[in-house]
């Protein structure tokens, strides 16, 4: 059974660990240190999911005020956890999360073109592309959710 639970200090090495799982298949390595400054100094909700008592996946949101944005930031799950609907359950959880309890207008997801397609079944719409964002050969794909408020 999996659970979704809010991050806290003590995950931090564990989730840098998914990243390495992830690495290179969805994050370029030198994305790594942005992780730790993402964890140490901009992290406002972020939540786990643990199966087992592992923790396989992870992922955050971000508010961009002078938007009124939410936007999900810094999803990754473990390569042994893919394709078993934790990755739905955790962006269906930020979802509800965002439209319960922040005061936003709109909700979006940055991210590269090895995952737009996942987004796009959980209802994103793409905006703009922009190659070589995150890194040579990791481009990003900016995306909006639906409004249905």
């Amino acid at each position: 059974m999996n659970y979704i639970r809010t991050y806290n200090h003590l995950d931090k090495e564990t989730i840098l660990e998914l990243f390495d799982a992830n690495c290179p298949a969805y994050f370029a390595p030198e994305e790594k240190e942005d992780l730790k400054n993402y964890l140490d100094f901009e992290l406002e909700d972020y939540f786990v999911v643990e199966s087992e008592g592992k923790v396989v996946a992870c992922g955050g949101i971000n508010i961009q005020q002078d938007q009124n944005k939410g936007v999900l930031s810094w999803d990754m799950i473990h390569p042994d956890s893919q394709k078993k609907g934790i990755g739905r359950a955790l962006v269906e959880h930020r979802v509800k999360h965002l439209k319960e309890n922040r005061k936003v207008d709109r909700i979006g997801v940055r991210t590269a073109q090895f995952t737009h397609e996942f987004y796009s079944r959980c209802g994103f719409v793409l905006k703009e592309v922009v190659e070589d964002y995150w890194a040579p050969g990791y481009d990003l794909y900016d995306m909006d959710y639906p409004e249905e408020r």
